[in-house]
Formats: C-alpha cells, sequence, structure tokens
C-alpha cells in the first residue's frame, strides 16, 4: 500500500506560493456585505442580484444588470450607443476632461454614464433608461440629457411608458453649465410626456443626488427606490455646516424619506419588476 504515502522530500519538489500568490488567487472571489460585514462567496451574492442573503442589504448593480433584472428574459434594444461627449469646454483638473472620458469608455465599454434602451416589462413594451454609476459617478452630463430625452420622444411616439433608473452623484462639473442645462431641458421633456398622458416611472437607487435628484429623479409619477439607497441634493456635511445643526440618523436615507413623503415607495429588488408591472397596468389600462 505504498501508493498512500508520501515521501517527506516530495514537498520540498511542490512549488511554493507566496502570500502574494495566495492572495491573487483568491481574489475577487468573495466581498463583504455592506450591511452586516459578513464574508459572501461573490457568485452566492450575484445569483441573488447583489442583494446580501443575511442581511437582505442592497450592493450596487451595474446598468446592464439592472435592464436584465427588469426586462423580460434580460433582453433588449439599445439606442444612442454612440452619442459621446465633445467637451465642451476643454476641461482639465487632474487629467484632461476628454482623457478620462476614454479611460471610462474603455474600461465600461459605455460611450456615457448611461444605457437607453426599449424592451418588454411583463409584456409591455417600454422605453427605460438606466444610469451606470462606475463612469465617473454616473455624473449627469450633455449626452446623458440628450438620451434622455430622445427617450422622452420615442415615448411620445410609440405611446410607451417611461422608466429612468438613477443612479448617480449628480450633474457633470467638466461639463459646467452645460452639465445643469440638462436639469431644465429633460424637465421640460417630461412636462411634454405628462401633456401626452403617458406614465413616467422613476426608480432611484443607491446613491441618487445633486443635480439628478433635483430634477428627474423626482419628477415621477411614481417615486420609488430601493432599500437604503442615499438619495438627496448636498452632502450631510455641507447641511449641517449650513443650518448649523446635527442632521437624524439616516436623514438620505429611502425609508426616512418614504417616512416624510418624499418618496411613494421603498421596494425591494427582487419585488421591484412586479412592482412596476403592477403599476403600469394601473396607469396604462
Amino acid at each position: 500500500m505504498s501508493w498512500f504515502k508520501r515521501d517527506k522530500g516530495d514537498d520540498d519538489k511542490l512549488p511554493k506560493l507566496t502570500d502574494q500568490e495566495r492572495r491573487v488567487k483568491t481574489e475577487g472571489l468573495w466581498q463583504k456585505c455592506e450591511g452586516c460585514r459578513q464574508i459572501i462567496w461573490k457568485k452566492d451574492l450575484e445569483a441573488n442580484w447583489n442583494v446580501c442573503t443575511k442581511c437582505g442589504a442592497h450592493s450596487r448593480i451595474d446598468a446592464f444588470t439592472r435592464l436584465k433584472l427588469l426586462l423580460d428574459e434580460g433582453e433588449f434594444t439599445r439606442y444612442d450607443s454612440t452619442l459621446r461627449s465633445n467637451d465642451p469646454l476643454g476641461f482639465v483638473d487632474s487629467k484632461p476632461y476628454s482623457e478620462r472620458l476614454r479611460g471610462m469608455q474603455n474600461a465600461t465599454n459605455l460611450c456615457d454614464a448611461m444605457i437607453a434602451a426599449e424592451g418588454l416589462l411583463a409584456g409591455r413594451k417600454v422605453q427605460i433608461c438606466a444610469m451606470e454609476p462606475k463612469f465617473i459617478g454616473g455624473s449627469m452630463g450633455s449626452v446623458v440629457g440628450e438620451m434622455i430625452m430622445r427617450a422622452i420622444e420615442r415615448a411620445i411616439a410609440g405611446r410607451e411608458p417611461l422608466i429612468i433608473v438613477s443612479a448617480s452623484g449628480g450633474a457633470r462639473m467638466q461639463e459646467g453649465a452645460v452639465s445643469l442645462m440638462q436639469m431644465a431641458k429633460i424637465s421640460a421633456g417630461l412636462m411634454r410626456l405628462d401633456e401626452s398622458r403617458l406614465p413616467y416611472i422613476s426608480i432611484l437607487t443607491d446613491p441618487t443626488t445633486g443635480g439628478v435628484t433635483a430634477s428627474y429623479a423626482m419628477l415621477g409619477d411614481l417615486n420609488i427606490a430601493e432599500p437604503g439607497a442615499l438619495i438627496g441634493f448636498a452632502g450631510p456635511r455641507v447641511i449641517e455646516q449650513t443650518i448649523r445643526q446635527k442632521l437624524p440618523e439616516g436623514f438620505q436615507r429611502s425609508e426616512f424619506l418614504l417616512k416624510h413623503g418624499m418618496l411613494d415607495e421603498v421596494v425591494p429588488r427582487l419585488e421591484l419588476k412586479q412592482y412596476v408591472a403592477t403599476a403600469l397596468r394601473f396607469f396604462v389600462d
């Protein structure tokens, strides 16, 4: 039975892994939950749409995953995927804005911080826009504004509902006033949608802040948010310094906003598609 025995000298012949190599082999396989701080097998988390199975905390998901979650069979037709900013100000901070854009486009395979698409939600055709938080913080520039306006125009032309999933740090500073103009531009477009008596459902996710919150994210016929989502205009520190008062715990989280009348509902991610489908039946049928 000698084949069950191993010569101690054989250990010296095996390649030895350094601490760095061990870390590389396991890197990216596990993720710490932001809620309960437990270590979770990443594939299990992704299989549950990035919702912790232990505490229910909602981790962020990208725009493509968001569309797959909401649309039937995860299938959709993209629009305006070649729109790109022309860097209207020639802006430079730590690096030229044009260079930053190219880097983000290569990293995310997106032209800007949004995917505009058309698909079926519970059998009903919808126009849907999903923001990508990894693209310069999901910030709203001229391309995002134009994508939303074109989605509004398609919704009006096709008599279809509009859904926008917000995940943004606000207006994009590298485009200055051009970015801020998108707030008025989109708001005017949504008024046209309202006059056409077509529903607009706004879904606010973590985070939804700045000029996005101050415009289209809060202009839905129905404003709903995911649990624990950070939603606000300015940051807590700025507000506290301005009003010189201590803010209540969690005052910019979706549950607090629901309690104080700024949201219509807080809906868990796994129930979101069914909730939106029910809402659309109420609005349209």
